[in-house]
């Protein structure tokens, strides 16, 4: 923790020092590595750590340079990086071999990703091996299983609570299925994304554990102050993450004094002051790695960095911590992305994906946030003009990283509404909100969506919103009221939002069960440990059932299953939705349709355009050349044919085109 950001030295007396460095540690470094790994790769691993050792070097130089011995530091977790990578298997390094020849991988347009908590999609991790054929059919190579290292037992926040991070829960299986199911995902060209949750342990944790019986090394692994003081100074600009359920973000532990908690009170905040924290971390990391996960979701990580007088939100170091753990797993295990787990706002979302005043690689990927929200948004108020201001906004992305876009996850969502982006289209940031909440809870008269509200605050009158996308999209209502038209306008709404994660450029993600149409478990309560959670509305076990209806074209299933395929299966087929391009939303003459251009440097032009409202309506054609087109054809027409007379484009009611140059 410190009162004020340490001021950086020059960039170019930090280079000479790191050169220097590196002159000093190589040579032991050198041999070490060609003992333990044979001239060949011992010759690989050094080229990645002088590719590397000036970005880690300088980014661990701003968070312990004036605290500590960097050389010894660094002599020390290079070491470790050559540890791992001498423990590394064969096939993961032919892995690493392959992603360093053919490093865009991640950016590829035939990237599509599936999220799901292993027990609610099959049970275990061996049971999660026998849906591959499942999962091929639906195009996933990227699959997110949820929290899965073991937890500390309920309540444990949905598996973010951690006991052990070299163990996986004992109700999914071992350590050795996960390295059996990453082997079979590898053999179908899936990539397996898990958890890692950087920043706290549960308190059961050995680490936390050691603390608490006073240990003075394990103690300084924690946030700990004698009393209230400093917590209260701390407090006052510290914003509240569950207010309903867990208010305030410091513990009384009897016998240690008061820990950072920033979620529950079973959660211990690390303390990345410490370099021991981060060695530790970065350790977790590569053993992991060497399990064959190949994207690490780095969870909570804006929380990273205590300062006082600020939220302990994005500090700076937060982001020279994440540009150290990049270069030095990089070293060891090149085959391995990070994904930032950062719901911020717009202008600080893009730092992790390594914008700053020169790039320093950092995630190569993060969640696109604010596309999610303003889908959403768009979809309640049938009006683009918030999403098309706020979206325009937005800085791209260096061309290395790219977003993972998204209709819905495990997560409630947060209306992320900047008052700058609102009051630009004459709106009330907080009426907005307000409105978005009462829309996607059901209590807003004219509402399609069946939400319930997460995490009200009385005093500030915020909340969030949980419910399927499903539901959320009125489905469940269609449903209900036995209504064909209803039904048929709350599919296309629900395939118009993953059109636009589909096409707007990065890896789409499905979540478990949007894909046959399944809407909120209403028995989560039945439950005594989600009871007090209602984002247990929208985490319902797999309909194994309704999966089996997706070859039914008639049924609901079928119609989403056989919609997000086809988009998978368009997509593969458009060069330039691969990431790496920029995004730019245009605006169009009709408040309800959104037009979004990828203009890619090698493989052309597409442009999106899409109807958020419930009828058929047009825009003006000149969008066709303000993107660049000059023989436009709908790439998700089978005859390539759309709507264009008069000067007019035509869309029907939540429709959308996906147009490009023939």
């Amino acid at each position: 923790m410190a009162d004020e950001p340490r001021a950086l030295r020059p960039a170019s007396a930090v280079r000479a020092r790191a050169t220097s460095a590196l002159q000093r540690l190589q040579p032991a470094l050198a041999e070490h590595a060609r003992a333990s790994l044979g001239a060949r790769d011992a010759a690989a691993l050094l080229a990645r750590v002088q590719r590397r050792f000036i970005d880690v070097y300088q980014a661990l130089d701003e968070v312990y340079g004036a605290t500590g011995d960097l050389d010894g530091l660094m002599a020390d977790l290079l070491r470790l990086v050559a540890d791992a990578a001498a423990t590394r298997d064969d096939d993961l390094r032919v892995l690493d071999h392959r992603r360093e020849i053919a490093p865009d991988w991640h950016l590829r347009e035939e990237q599509v990703g599936y999220v799901c908590y292993a027990d609610r999609f099959a049970g275990s991790l061996a049971e999660v091996a026998d849906q591959l054929d499942y999962l091929s059919g639906l195009g996933v190579t990227y699959l997110h299983l949820m929290p899965l290292l073991r937890p500390r037992p309920s309540p444990n926040d949905g598996g973010y609570a951690v006991v052990d991070y070299r163990a996986v829960d004992p109700r999914l299986g071992d350590m050795t299925d996960l390295e059996q199911l990453a082997a079979a995902l590898r053999g179908r060209g899936i990539s397996l994304c898990i958890d890692l949750v950087v920043n706290h342990t549960a308190r059961e944790h050995a680490w936390a554990r050691r603390a608490a019986a006073g240990d003075p090394v394990y103690r300084d692994y924690y946030h700990v102050f004698g009393d209230r003081s400093l917590p209260d100074r701390y407090s006052a600009t510290l914003p509240e993450v569950f207010p309903d359920t867990a208010p305030g973000s410091f513990t009384e532990v009897p016998g240690l004094g008061w820990v950072w908690t920033t979620f529950h009170d079973y959660q211990w905040d690390l303390n990345y002051a410490n370099p021991r924290v981060f060695r530790e971390m970065l350790d977790v990391m590569l053993f992991l790695a060497n399990r064959g996960v190949e994207v690490l979701r780095l969870d909570a990580v804006p929380f990273l960095w205590k300062r006082e007088g600020t939220a302990c939100l994005n500090e700076p170091e937060v982001h020279s911590l994440l540009q150290a753990f990049r270069g030095l797993v990089g070293c060891a295990a090149p085959a391995v992305v990070f994904k930032a787990e950062a719901i911020v706002g717009p202008d600080e979302l893009v730092r992790y994906l390594g914008v700053h005043d020169r790039h320093r690689p950092e995630c190569e990927l993060a969640y696109h946030n604010q596309l999610m929200v303003m889908g959403w948004s768009s979809a309640a108020s049938r009006d683009v003009g918030l999403m098309t201001q706020a979206l325009s906004r937005m800085r791209p992305p260096p061309p290395t990283t790219t977003w993972v876009t998204y209709v819905r996850c495990h997560d409630d969502i947060g209306w992320a509404v900047a008052d700058e982006d609102a009051a630009a289209r004459g709106l009330d940031a907080f009426t907005h909100r307000r409105f978005l909440n009462d829309f996607y809870s059901g209590s807003f008269a004219a509402s399609f969506a069946h939400g319930a509200l997460f995490q009200a605050n009385p005093v500030t009158g915020d909340a969030r919103v949980s419910g399927t996308a499903a539901s959320l999209c009125g489905i469940e209502q269609a449903l209900e009221l036995d209504d064909r038209a209803l039904l048929g306008q709350a599919v296309r709404r629900l395939l118009l939002l993953y059109g636009l994660a589909f096409s707007y450029g990065g890896i789409p993600l499905i979540y478990m069960g949007d894909e046959i149409a399944q809407v909120n478990d209403a028995a989560y309560t039945d439950d005594p440990e989600h009871t007090q959670d209602n984002r247990w509305l929208h985490r319902p076990a797999m309909d194994w059932a309704a999966a089996e209806r997706r070859h039914d074209p008639a049924s609901v299933a079928g119609m989403v299953f056989e919609g997000l395929r086809q988009l998978g299966a368009v997509r593969r087929g458009l060069p330039a939705l691969r990431a790496g391009g920029d995004t730019r939303p245009l605006w169009t003459d009709d408040p309800a349709v959104f037009a979004y251009a990828r203009i890619h440097p090698r493989e052309g032009t597409f442009l999106g355009l899409a109807n958020f409202g419930d009828f058929a309506t047009s825009c003006d054609a000149g969008i066709l050349g303000a993107a660049g087109l000059r023989r436009p054809w709908d790439a998700l027409a089978p005859d390539g044919r759309f709507g264009l007379h008069e000067g007019r484009i035509h869309l029907p009611g939540l429709g959308m085109l996906w147009l490009t140059d023939d």
